[in-house]
């Protein structure tokens, strides 16, 4: 009678064991990219293959897979009517200014070759707002899709015109990550105001950064940042927005004390080295391309 009793619960236990493995089977199954996530191509897959994956080999990933984020966020899936237009915008603001300066060849070898689209923005715990990241320079991740409206889209308003403009810094930010991790710029770059970067950027806002001759406060977290966000300010503010920003600078002195005329003197130096770098490895006018990114922004917005 015992040896009944033990082989009715090993018998038990051992299908317990096989329901509790066809359930995980079916949870495996389930996960986007093992096999859960079959669906048939869209007009909008077939636009996002001819528009970026013929031409540059870019692929596109908007339908949602937590596995491209971090876990520990909360983000929403991009809304499908949200993608054409922000796509169409890269194409006129990004991709083909770089191409009308340099060329298609050079695009294509430079360019990261993933976009994955989230809706929300991604909040980080010290309160800071990730809007973009880029992996290796194969990968950029592009966030706040949701919000963004463009001049003819309904409900644009000019407030508008802020995330637009953040969403092509965070492209130009981590494409200058890209150009500059091939091809390093000037260690003299790191000379111009060494003592003044500081991993408490997030608690400076941009005004009080410009007093210290960074074109954000983000710029003061590292070399490697202060390079790429000129470059991304550079563009999207366009020559005459850069020009505002310089003359921005109060009289006086910052709380780190440096006066106004070293401020100054800082970004202009910066500048003359991103144009010369621009000019001198990739062969790119750097004000050109300036021009034509600011011109189809204002385009977009105006």
């Amino acid at each position: 009678m015992l040896k009944i009793k033990w082989l009715l619960l090993i018998l038990s236990f051992s299908c317990l064991i096989s329901c509790s493995k066809d359930d995980d089977m079916e949870l495996v199954a389930d996960i986007p990219g093992l096999g859960g996530d079959t669906w048939k191509a869209s007009a909008l897959d077939k636009y996002l293959y001819d528009s970026l994956t013929v031409p540059f080999n870019i692929a596109v990933k908007y339908k949602w897979d937590q596995f491209e984020f971090e876990v520990n966020k909360t983000l929403v899936p991009p809304k499908e009517e949200k993608i054409i237009p922000v796509i169409d915008a890269i194409r006129k603001v990004w991709i083909n200014t770089y191409i009308a300066e340099a060329d298609s060849l050079f695009f294509i070898k430079y360019c990261p070759k993933f976009l994955i689209l989230s809706g929300s923005a991604s909040w980080n715990s010290n309160g800071t707002i990730t809007l973009g990241t880029a992996e290796g320079g194969r990968k950029v991740v592009l966030y706040v899709l949701n919000e963004f409206r463009t001049k003819g889209m309904t409900g644009y308003k000019y407030s508008d015109s802020s995330t637009v403009k953040q969403m092509f810094h965070v492209i130009e930010h981590e494409f200058g990550h890209i150009l500059h991790q091939n091809i390093m710029y000037p260690v003299e770059y790191k000379r111009i105001n060494p003592g003044l970067y500081t991993g408490n950027w997030n608690n400076i806002s941009d005004a009080e950064a410009r007093r210290d001759g960074f074109v954000t406060a983000y710029a003061m977290s590292g070399f490697d940042d202060d390079f790429v966000e000129m470059i991304a300010i550079m563009l999207t503010e366009g020559k005459a927005g850069f020009e505002k920003i310089v003359n921005s600078i109060p009289a006086g002195s910052s709380v780190n004390g440096t006066p106004q005329a070293a401020a100054k003197a800082y970004l202009r130096a910066k500048e003359a080295m991103v144009v010369n770098y621009f000019n001198k490895v990739w062969d790119i006018d750097f004000y050109s391309l300036q021009a034509r990114t600011r011109t189809e922004i204002e385009k977009l917005l105006y």
